[in-house]
């Protein structure tokens, strides 16, 4: 059958049209998908321990509810502490993350997801930083920092800013360099703390533990309150930030950081958070630089 000039034309047109309609309504429907929420704030609930009665048992799924009100679509929220492994069982998404902010940083480099800080969320002070704590046993004949010289040194991994880059920082800031093979890493705080209290006051071992961490430390017994003593604190650093994707709309960007800031009025999303004035803008992006 040979198609007249126009017929040709028509069924074209209408062939266009049926994509066009096909990608808007794939368009609508993206934009209506559930955002995914992916917490990695070391105080949450589910990755922490109830101890120390109202700490560290913050409840984000509050915070879902908050934004989901605020923005009127649905908020999944997934918890675990590292991103690349949240994003396995997410199929890759990762609208939202919120966690101590170096090691977001860095899992976002690690899992190749550019984002953007936004926020901080303020503690019951009113602080929105954390910092490192060098610990000897009790016993230890050392007094201050500069008396480590000789030390192995338990530090945390290096996307642990305050229990890594700040302490050794902290160190030399005293004159005090730890050669590479006395040098040594755990990843929980824990871990560190009680192998200073287990090797003894003459093993000249010291660990670094997070200042957030020590209340749990000694709350769920793991150590006994006065087993270690605190020599020297590094400059605090970012604690938990709040993160968002950069494939993420810029309207609906900005909306999701107006819900941030409105739940400074909202005590019930203070009180499940576990802070004092909620979340404050970040001052500067991903990379670093200010915001303009």
């Amino acid at each position: 059958m040979i198609l007249r000039p126009w017929t040709h034309s028509l069924t074209v047109a209408i062939f266009l049209f049926c994509i066009a309609c096909g990608a808007f309504e794939a368009n609508a429907e993206d934009q209506q998908s559930p955002l995914t929420m992916v917490v990695m704030d070391p105080l949450a609930a589910p990755l922490s321990c109830p101890c120390v009665e109202g700490y560290a048992q913050r409840d984000y799924t509050v915070l879902a509810k908050h934004i989901e009100k605020a923005i009127d679509r649905k908020v999944i929220v997934v918890f675990n502490e590292s991103l690349p492994a949240a994003m396995k069982k997410t199929n890759g998404k990762a609208d939202l993350v919120i966690g101590k902010q170096s090691v977001v940083r860095a899992d976002a480099k690690l899992a190749n997801q550019p984002m953007t800080g936004i926020s901080q969320l303020t503690d019951l002070k009113g602080n929105t930083t954390q910092y490192g704590m060098i610990v000897v046993n009790k016993a230890d004949p050392a007094k201050t920092v500069a008396n480590l010289t000789d030390y192995t040194i338990i530090f945390g991994p290096s996307e642990a800013e305050e229990k890594h880059s700040a302490a050794i920082q902290l160190l030399e800031k005293a004159g005090v360099h730890i050669p590479i093979d006395r040098q040594k890493i755990d990843d929980a705080c824990s871990d560190g703390a009680c192998k200073v209290i287990d090797l003894g006051p003459t093993s000249k071992t010291a660990a670094v533990i997070s200042s957030y961490a020590q209340p749990l430390l000694e709350g769920c017994g793991t150590i006994k309150k006065g087993d270690l003593r605190v020599v020297g604190t590094t400059t605090p650093v970012p604690f938990v930030t709040v993160f968002t994707s950069d494939s993420l709309d810029a309207t609906l960007q900005k909306q999701i950081t107006t819900a941030l800031a409105d739940a400074a009025i909202k005590p019930q999303v203070l009180e499940a958070l576990e802070s004092l004035a909620g979340f404050i803008p970040l001052l500067a992006d991903s990379s670093g630089a200010k915001k303009k």
